[in-house]
């Protein structure tokens, strides 16, 4: 993402929204896969410190509507100003679909909850690339071959059928439908998402004030400092 600016009007940014898919961070619920060497009390207590970043985020950004999409019950980590919808399917493609379901008009950004280095600022760069002239959607793949991030002008739910999850070839996929459509489709910096203990210290490394960083440094895990101060790649 560049970081120059466009001044958008109070009629525009009060069509955005934004849609965040999470699981409550309950032991046995989420990260499963750091587990072991963590705890899963361990794994959940590092996911629900991702998930308040990620809404911290999502709170800062330049948006009307923001809504958490969630598999679970709410918690304290729940900050006020999130709307909050259950996630309905059986699958997550399903799920997706659901989600995009609730918003039926504007611009609309959807992320997880798996890269707490974003920012209000890094969303609200998404949203203006969605939102230049010609582009239809815009897609942020991740390093593992998925993708951490999706926008169309025109929501559609529709475009998530077919398309394998939670494998190498699922943001190429996903891009392809869109194209598919004939959208012009704008690409997003690739991200490092959280899944794996490397990943853990690769992503803290680049959010060292993030209440994720300093939960990974009070679990022992090792935060890879190599990265801090780069943020979201420009």
């Amino acid at each position: 993402m560049t970081t120059r600016r466009t001044e958008r009007s109070v009629g525009d940014i009060a069509h955005r929204s934004i849609l965040v898919l999470a699981k409550a961070p309950e032991p046995g619920r989420v990260k499963t896969r750091l587990v072991p060497p963590l705890t899963h009390d361990q794994a959940a207590a590092l996911a629900e410190a991702a998930l308040a970043d990620t809404l911290d985020a999502v709170l800062a950004c330049r948006a009307e509507r923001r809504i958490l999409v969630l598999e679970g019950s709410p918690g304290p980590w729940l900050p006020a100003g999130i709307d909050v919808q259950p996630q309905r399917g059986e699958d997550l493609a399903d799920r997706l679909a659901a989600a995009w379901s609730t918003v039926t008009a504007g611009s609309t950004l959807q992320i997880g909850m798996d890269t707490p280095q974003l920012t209000g600022a890094d969303l609200d760069e998404a949203f203006e690339t969605l939102e230049r002239p010609g582009v239809d959607a815009v897609l942020g793949l991740a390093a593992d071959g998925g993708w951490w991030a999706i926008g169309m002008r025109r929501p559609d739910p529709s475009v998530f059928a077919g398309i394998p999850t939670s494998t190498a070839d699922t943001g190429r996929l996903q891009q392809a439908a869109l194209e598919g459509r004939g959208w012009r489709v704008a690409c997003l910096p690739v991200l490092q998402d959280v899944d794996t203990g490397g990943d853990v210290a690769q992503v803290a490394g680049l959010a060292l004030s993030t209440r994720f960083a300093r939960e990974a440094s009070r679990l022992g895990l090792a935060v890879d400092g190599a990265h801090a101060g780069q943020g979201v790649p420009r």
